[in-house]
């Protein structure tokens, strides 16, 4: 396998699979093969959608046409000149409870219809089981992810391990670390299908990042049934390489019509609000009338081109350096996606450790959301780690921030530090700026503290947590006076506040000035 990172943003990445026959691209959206009923041909979810991977069940295979895709191959029993990954069997497992086939019998089929990707035979946790059950699905799927490497004859093949263990994120920890030692080029996160259909994306949250942090990084990763086109950003976002879906189908047969924000009952439409090919040449009252099968081709048709860009948006946006932007859109979609995303600041070090420094754009900032940015957390750390102030400064000279940047070449930098008559070398100039706090005046310009824009007024947390960091930064250095422009217009009374309140820890002097007496009177002795 050869698997090669080309661009990067948060945990996600565009990337190049190399696979025994196709190149393919990641973050990469395998649509959902039902061999049986099957309402597109794969041939045309090529070339009409684009789409260079689909996945498809082997046990489902094995069942219904035994030897023929042994006969003729699996390229060409689908009729698809692409990348194909099958599954094992293991959904079924998850819905029945067991399936008419072993670990060997499905790794040999795989094996005999030349997949390019393969997965184990693999125990799902699911949803409403005991920690004790899930355990026990754990330590099945890696004795037979061990079981494998004994039983696999070929090496051209890509396997997948899969990591168990559910909602129970001590099991997922366990599953990840363990099956990390085996060999496998591909690892897959199970069990998810129970926790999306709840609308549980916190709880996807956990688990995909808890086998994140256990995994190789270097390992692309599959999150099995991902769904709907409105979470594949948060999907990617956490870093999954790879995810599957048959809700184009599904939701088709349902009469249920997919947007990049929600879904909607086809009756329930006047207008489609969608240009793809399909929504252009009709109208919803027209797509009712239609036959059952036809009605059905042209909803499944129409899902697979909104999934197809909704990929597009997202490979864009992680080239533009603006996946944090584009997934905070999507999750004002549903509060159960605004959930997970604010649920990633139990996470926030890590995805800061594996996001790239700088990108090729600069930044939006709308509210507390950005606060947890690897940006943000970045330069916090950074400023408590690795920044010292000048060692001659015995005066902290804090301003606020200014609408246009890099604030030190504004005018009323310039007309403030006129009237103060304070810039000699025991002077020391910081801006407290949302969303990062404090920034010292010698790093004014470094990326990514000049290149953002920040939505005003500022709401309460965003103001707190710069109050908050910059009374951190008082406490760290060792100035022995503070005068504060304070600008009450903006920041309310916070920053004052917690100034104050650290000087006195600190028993150090405190002057404070008003912002517009600052520009507008020369001063030498501010109270």
């Amino acid at each position: 396998m050869s698997f090669e990172t080309k661009e990067k943003d948060l945990l996600a990445r565009i990337g190049k699979l190399k696979t025994k026959t196709y190149t393919v691209e990641t973050p990469l959206l395998f649509p959902v093969i039902n061999p049986v009923i099957q309402p597109i041909p794969p041939k045309k979810i090529r070339s009409e959608f684009g789409f260079d991977a689909l996945i498809t069940n082997a046990y489902i295979l094995e069942q219904r046409f035994q030897n023929q895709p042994i006969q003729q191959g699996l390229h060409d029993f689908l009729g698809f000149d692409g990348a194909i990954m099958t599954d094992s069997g293991a959904y079924q497992i998850l819905v029945y409870g067991d399936i008419q086939a072993t670990q060997k019998e499905i790794v040999e089929y795989q094996e005999q219809i030349d997949t390019d990707i393969a997965t184990i035979l693999d125990i799902p946790t699911g949803w409403k089981v005991t920690e004790k059950h899930a355990r026990q699905t754990v330590k099945e799927t890696l004795n037979r992810a061990k079981q494998l490497f004994k039983q696999k004859t070929r090496d051209d093949i890509l396997w997948v391990g899969p990591v168990q263990g559910g909602k129970y994120l001590n099991l997922v920890t366990y599953s990840a670390r363990e099956t990390a030692k085996l060999p496998f080029q591909i690892h897959a996160l199970g069990s998810p299908t129970e926790v999306m259909e709840r609308y549980r994306f916190d709880v996807l949250v956990d688990m995909i990042l808890t086998a994140k942090m256990n995994l190789p990084i270097d390992r692309p990763l599959h999150l099995f049934g991902a769904g709907h086109p409105f979470m594949f950003s948060l999907a990617v976002a956490l870093g999954c390489d790879f995810f599957d879906s048959a809700a184009y189908a599904l939701y088709a047969r349902d009469r249920r019509y997919m947007t990049e924000t929600g879904t909607f009952r086809l009756n329930e439409l006047d207008y489609f609000p969608c240009t793809c090919p399909k929504c252009t040449k009709t109208t919803p009252k027209q797509a009712l009338e239609l036959p059952p099968k036809e009605r059905e081709v042209f909803l499944a048709e129409h899902n697979l081109y909104v999934c197809a860009a909704e990929m597009r948006r997202i490979k864009q946006a992680i080239r533009d350096g603006r996946l944090w932007e584009h997934m905070e859109m999507r999750a004002h979609s549903h509060p159960a996606l605004l959930t997970a995303v604010k649920r990633l600041v139990k996470y926030r070090d890590f995805i800061e450790k594996h996001s790239p420094s700088t990108k090729p754009s600069g930044l939006f900032f709308y509210n507390q959301l950005s606060l947890i940015r690897p940006e943000v957390v970045r330069h916090q750390k950074l400023l408590t780690e690795r920044y010292t102030p000048p060692k001659q400064a015995e005066t902290l000279i804090l301003l606020p921030q200014t609408q246009t940047k890099p604030f030190h070449k504004t005018q009323q930098y310039k007309q403030i530090m006129k009237n103060l008559k304070q810039q000699t070398t025991e002077t020391h100039t910081c801006f407290y700026a949302a969303p990062f706090g404090i920034v010292p005046i010698e790093l004014d310009e470094v990326y990514p503290l000049s290149q953002h824009e920040t939505a005003t007024p500022l709401d309460k947390e965003t103001i707190e947590y710069v109050a908050n960091r910059t009374a951190d930064y008082i406490k760290q250095a060792n100035y022995k006076t503070v005068m504060l422009i304070n600008d009450p217009q903006n920041w309310n009374k916070t920053i004052l506040r917690a100034v104050r309140k650290t000087c006195r820890q600190k028993q150090i002097t405190l002057k404070t000035l008003n912002l517009k007496k600052a520009i507008t009177t020369k001063t030498e002795n501010p109270n």
